[in-house]
């Protein structure tokens, strides 16, 4: 796997092993690449090294097992000298809603010392536009290789779905830019020994800005969802019925409302285009707002719903960002709990895939038990299957407020409870 000017890229260096940076690494691993996997919690070598880690992600823990048992994977606390390196940091944002690229800047400084000229590096961590072909580049000159000249240098993102990670690591298409063509055809070459879908070759810039835009769409689209289903309950409609009926257009694809939008990406991505383009990235940010506004929102028809009840108890029902995943990081299910509480109501949470979230998590029973109110807030499958008459008689005051239309609603009804749509 030679490019002109480089090296054959035999080993790997993966910087990172969190949710995207494991897969990466075990992906390329069963497909013969020798591999070693960087993290700084020791906790996290040594699951993968003994393949002993805790996964909710379908398929990773037998993948990683297959990759440790190979021979071609293992895990430790520092890099070293690789043909090719993967940053796969993570970038959060701060409370300014700028992008905090320490992570990223730790792990290129922390390479530099087992750089050798022909060296691939790889930026995979969402980064603002210029972040490869500015800070990163700057900082791999330190090493007093030059990139472009001695070190090939691009971006290649992930476009992954929580609960299909490793079906998506292989069969999206890739959008892989090069901070010069070289660097791009480089690196395209060795994703191409991992990658099914197709792979285009652009900048680093215009890559950086495709992974950014992606995200931007669909937060723009759940925030113009989420001001039908708050315009429709005005007239008396049902929302999701409203974008059901519209999506019959061929040329409409409206996405579905929901308590707010959770996750890594979505929440966070549109911010780095509005950070450098404030003036212009204007509905970007509208829609940020928007959906940012949506727990509040949930928090507030909720204690309109159980007014009048004494010490109201509403039993919240998912925690995780999305359906039958195990994430909640940045779920909208933390500032809905925070703003319930600081009314006054009481609150218990059930998640069959979450643990170890900020707030204390029952089982179902315990949850619905002196409940007021039970609360959807994400439509795991479980939920879907609860037999109303199973929670009926432990509830003070039978409401449902399904916030992601999983329940089915006559049955609930017929139970004798109110339901609520968002």
């Amino acid at each position: 796997m030679t490019e002109s000017g480089g090296r054959p890229v035999e080993t790997i260096c993966v910087m990172g092993l969190g949710y995207v940076g494991l897969p990466t690494a075990a992906v390329f691993a069963v497909n013969g690449f020798r591999v070693i996997g960087v993290d700084l919690r020791q906790e996290v070598v040594e699951s993968v090294n003994t393949a002993g880690l805790a996964s909710g992600e379908i398929g990773l823990k037998t993948l990683v097992q297959a990759a440790v048992n190979s021979g071609n994977l293992r895990a430790q606390l520092e890099p070293q000298a690789a043909d090719a390196f993967i940053i796969a940091v993570p970038t959060p944002m701060r409370e300014d809603h700028v992008a905090d690229l320490s992570y990223v800047e730790g792990a290129a400084r922390s390479i530099l010392p087992y750089l050798s000229k022909g060296n691939l590096v790889i930026l995979e961590s969402t980064s603002p536009p210029g972040t490869t072909d500015g800070m990163l580049t700057r900082i791999l000159s330190e090493s007093g290789l030059l990139p472009k000249q001695d070190l090939s240098v691009a971006y290649c993102a992930e476009r992954v779905l929580p609960g299909r990670i490793l079906a998506e690591l292989v069969e999206n298409d890739r959008v892989i830019g090069g901070v010069d063509q070289e660097s791009g055809h480089r690196a395209a070459a060795m994703y191409r020994r991992v990658v099914e879908g197709n792979i285009v070759v652009t900048s680093a810039t215009m890559a950086e800005v495709v992974k950014l835009i992606e995200n931007a769409y669909r937060d723009v689209n759940i925030a113009f969802a989420n001001e039908v289903a708050r315009i429709s309950r005005q007239w008396g409609v049902d929302g999701r019925d409203a974008i059901r009926l519209a999506n019959r257009h061929p040329r409409v694809d409206i996405l579905h409302p929901g308590p707010g939008v959770g996750g890594h990406c979505i929440p966070v991505d549109p911010w780095f285009l509005v950070q450098h383009s404030p003036n212009l990235a204007k509905l970007v940010q509208v829609a940020r707002e928007v959906n940012d506004a949506m727990p509040a929102w949930v928090a507030e028809r909720t204690l309109m719903e159980v007014r009048g009840v004494r010490d109201p108890k509403i039993s919240v029902w998912g925690v995780a960002y999305k359906a039958n995943v195990d994430d909640a990081r940045e779920t909208p299910a933390l500032p809905v709990i925070r703003a319930l509480e600081a009314e006054g109501a009481r609150v218990s949470a059930v998640d069959f895939h979450v643990s170890g979230f900020q707030y204390p998590l029952d089982d179902l029973l315990t949850s619905v038990t002196g409940a007021d109110c039970i609360l959807l807030l994400t439509d795991h499958r479980e939920f879907a299957l609860v037999e109303p008459g199973s929670v009926r008689e432990r509830m003070r005051t039978r409401i449902v407020f399904d916030t992601r239309g999983c329940l089915r609603h006559r049955q609930w009804e017929k139970h004798g409870f109110r339901v609520v749509t968002l």
